[in-house]
């Protein structure tokens, strides 16, 4: 007896003898099939707002990596913007309500202390498709700061991988709005926008590799925000060294499991850095992502041979903390050691070493942060949906690249793991157009901006008029038990 050679949802492994009878046996590959955005049209532009916090453009432009933030209009939240990136991607592959088992919306801007987000995305989508269409498709709101949408794309793709989907597929939408307090150091990273991933057998973009996922979790004050506080509490230099050492840490434990697994054989004078072709991390500012690069090749060559040619090429000794095993507070609180390592750190980024990895690997991905801004949990998807477009146009082959994700979320934790690219990636990928997707942006003026900002602007009085896309119509019923209640509409 022999299980069937034909195997369209599997990659068949050599034939294995079992009581006698001899089976073929099936790896079943689950990934990401395509992605659809969807950004807000309105902006502010960076030499403004430099302009008016008083500091030079160039701090914005190159110390950040930012020149257009994204904001969202006064008739829109992160529901009907997960909504509107659901609603391209199922028009865009043809879905019906039937083909999606699961529909899960990671999210660090909630709007309701119980009722789940994806609960209003499926009622705006039940406008379009009809009442009741998605009854049957199970989910819930993920949380966990920006690692949230990680986290709901792991446990998906382990339900269709569990047989558990019945044949259908699963929608992940990231969706955020990411604000600061004004003035604040926070307010140079804002943004707004959400990503739908469709996760399916078979992917067409990206298979996941199995058993290799890692996860590191702490309890953590870096980054929080209070029950009924609109803009986060925020450590930043505390937050950003955080999100550094808790990646590095998951990324060690995924090396392990790539070892162990057999995923990746690395010689000793190799780094598992040398077998993952791209990079897309999370991005709360694009200077962050080019950091994150830079702290774990770092930490993944120094006890390498080639470790003595990047020294030669840096000019000086990597420096050492006073205490190299202790705490993050005792870390930063080494002045010296700081300043000696951001000096350091400038100065490798400026090798041959890290600008070929860097060029390579991962600057295709920070594109489209440079002109939307942070998106929270979408950051790290939007950034791979920009190394596939900016990689394609550069007209780089990707099929069977190996792409790593270093995840992190503030509170704390990071997610690190793989895929590869499929051979029918170019049939996605050739029509991606960040620009002609985001659509006619219209840059709003700094006083414009503070009013969006302290909520200054009536839902009903929104900026821009809408077309083909849900918007906000209604909040709060005319009795107590209505109050707060939240209602949309589709724009046809």
């Amino acid at each position: 007896m022999m299980l069937s050679e034909h195997c369209p949802l599997f990659n068949l492994n050599p034939e294995i003898p079992l009581n006698g009878y001899t089976y073929s046996l099936c790896k079943m590959q689950v990934g990401i099939d395509d992605l659809a955005i969807y950004v807000p049209k309105l902006y502010v532009d960076y030499k403004d707002f430099a302009e008016a916090r008083g500091i030079a453009p160039q701090k914005l432009e190159h110390g950040i990596g930012i020149k257009k933030m994204a904001l969202a209009d006064t008739n829109q939240d992160p529901a009907c913007m997960a909504a509107n990136a659901c609603l391209k991607l199922m028009q865009r592959n043809h879905l019906h309500p039937k083909d999606i088992g699961r529909m899960y919306v990671a999210t660090e801007s909630a709007l309701d202390e119980s009722k789940a987000m994806n609960s209003f995305v499926i009622g705006m989508l039940e406008q379009v498709y009809g009442e009741g269409s998605f009854e049957h498709a199970g989910g819930i709101e993920c949380k966990f700061a920006c690692v949230s949408g990680s986290y709901a794309l792991y446990d998906n793709t382990n339900w269709i991988r569990a047989e558990e989907n019945n044949g259908k597929a699963a929608i992940v939408i990231v969706s955020d709005i990411a604000k600061y307090d004004i003035g604040s150091s926070g307010e140079y990273t804002q943004g707004a926008g959400a990503v739908a991933i469709l996760v399916k057998e078979n992917p067409r973009i990206l298979a996941f590799d199995k058993k290799v996922t890692s996860t590191i979790i702490k309890n953590e004050y870096d980054f929080y925000r209070p029950c009924g506080k609109e803009t986060p509490l925020v450590n930043g230099n505390y937050s950003n060294l955080l999100y550094l050492i808790q990646v590095r840490k998951a990324f060690d434990s995924y090396k392990e499991k790539a070892i162990r697994t057999g995923l990746i054989s690395i010689k000793d004078d190799e780094s598992i850095t040398d077998y993952i072709d791209l990079f897309s991390v999370h991005l709360p500012y694009r200077k962050m992502g080019e950091k994150a690069l830079a702290y774990l090749l770092r930490h993944e060559w120094r006890h390498l041979p080639r470790w003595s040619y990047v020294i030669k090429e840096v000019a000086m000794e990597e420096p050492l903390p006073k205490d190299p095993r202790g705490t993050i507070e005792s870390i930063l609180a080494d002045t010296e050691f700081m300043k000696a390592d951001e000096k350091f750190r400038r100065a490798f980024v400026q090798t041959s070493f890290y600008n070929e990895i860097f060029e390579k690997k991962m600057a295709s991905s920070l594109q489209a942060s440079t002109i939307i801004g942070n998106l929270y949990t979408a950051s790290m998807y939007m950034g791979f949906r920009s190394l596939l477009e900016f990689e394609y146009k550069k007209g780089t082959d990707l099929e069977a690249k190996r792409v790593g994700f270093g995840s992190y979320g503030s509170g704390s934790s990071a997610m690190v793991f793989s895929g590869v690219i499929q051979p029918q990636y170019k049939e996605i990928v050739k029509r991606m157009n960040l620009e002609v997707e985001i659509g006619p942006r219209k840059k709003v003026s700094m006083e414009e901006y503070g009013k969006l900002h302290e909520n200054g602007i009536s839902f009903n009085d929104s900026i821009l008029q809408t077309n083909k896309e849900f918007i906000l119509a209604k909040i709060g019923g005319t009795t107590a038990d209505k109050a707060g209640l939240r209602e949309y509409i589709y724009i046809n």
